[in-house]
């Protein structure tokens, strides 16, 4: 049986065969680092804004990254048909006719059929919400909200720079846009034990979101993260703890929330901690054993109170 719903099968139901995203560098910034709310960014942000999927493209234009990625992944994975994936910093911090630009730029590539925008719930409005639905006539859009724990007091101490309700607030908004939402969260924030993670989890299930992306908190260089981890202030998961919180996540969530991700994708020669992150197939494979392993699913125990949890 399959064990949760993931993207790739999501893909393939809709447009019949695999579909690939292009992780984009548009070039824009973040109020959580341009002093509109802090300098300093989120502890954990490295300089790239955690577009690591996007580095090698950084400089290029979108034209250029696109044609790029194209041909590679069209090698690699065997993919004719792509998503546009903006995914460094903030990518709808920008007035709408900038963004208006940079999305056509993208959608008007051959075989692009879909468009994904990460952003803050910050900095969304109904301009940038009505620009990305009008683009849902001839693509499939998704807007990836990064919210990262459904604490406050967490927010605060990762230098987030918004709050719990200004994600509920902008996904009630797109939501009534009719548009696709995934939901980022961090699994190994500091300060969080498994009842506040899963509690995240609960909190996701019962909001108008369509999918979600699972990372794991690793430390990278040039991070505040990395200055409290050299000084002995953080201590990331264990693989074991990892991939045991995964599982219990999974089975908290709505049975029809598309999972996009499971862990991250960390940058070799950036990579403080931990070093088992790089070993993502192994991690990928530790879930689904886990999973089996344990006879439980995606969903399993959605909209029950569990003790102890």
């Amino acid at each position: 049986m399959k064990r949760y719903q993931d993207f790739n099968t999501y893909l393939q139901k809709i447009f019949g065969e695999r579909v690939q995203k292009i992780s984009l560098d548009a070039g824009l910034g973040c109020p959580n680092r341009d002093g509109t709310i802090s300098r300093d960014g989120c502890i954990f942000c490295d300089p790239r804004g955690s577009g690591t999927g996007a580095f090698l493209n950084h400089g290029l234009s979108i034209n250029e990254q696109i044609i790029k990625s194209q041909s590679y992944i069209r090698k690699r994975y065997k993919a004719q048909k792509f998503i546009a994936y903006f995914q460094s910093f903030t990518n709808t911090y920008a007035t709408t006719s900038k963004l208006k630009s940079l999305y056509d730029q993208a959608l008007n590539h051959k075989d692009m059929v879909g468009l994904s925008v990460a952003t803050r719930p910050d900095c969304v409005d109904v301009d940038v919400l009505t620009l990305l639905r009008s683009y849902q006539k001839d693509h499939l859009v998704w807007v990836e909200y990064g919210l990262q724990s459904a604490h406050d007091s967490t927010l605060r101490k990762i230098n987030r720079g918004h709050d719990v309700a200004c994600f509920e607030n902008s996904v009630n908004l797109t939501h009534d846009y009719g548009l696709n939402i995934c939901a980022h969260i961090i699994l190994g924030l500091p300060g969080e034990d498994r009842k506040m993670m899963l509690q995240t989890a609960r909190f996701l299930s019962n909001m108008p979101i369509r999918g979600i992306k699972i990372h794991l908190l690793y430390v990278v260089e040039k991070t505040p993260l990395a200055e409290l981890y050299k000084k002995g202030e953080f201590r990331c998961l264990e693989r074991e703890e990892y991939v045991d919180l995964v599982v219990d996540f999974l089975e908290l969530l709505r049975p029809d929330m598309i999972v996009q991700r499971l862990t991250g994708d960390p940058i070799k020669s950036e990579l403080v901690a931990p070093l088992w992150a790089m070993e993502k197939p192994k991690n990928l494979r530790l879930i689904h054993e886990t999973l089996e392993r344990r006879d439980t699913w995606q969903g399993k125990l959605y909209g029950k109170f569990i003790a102890g949890k």
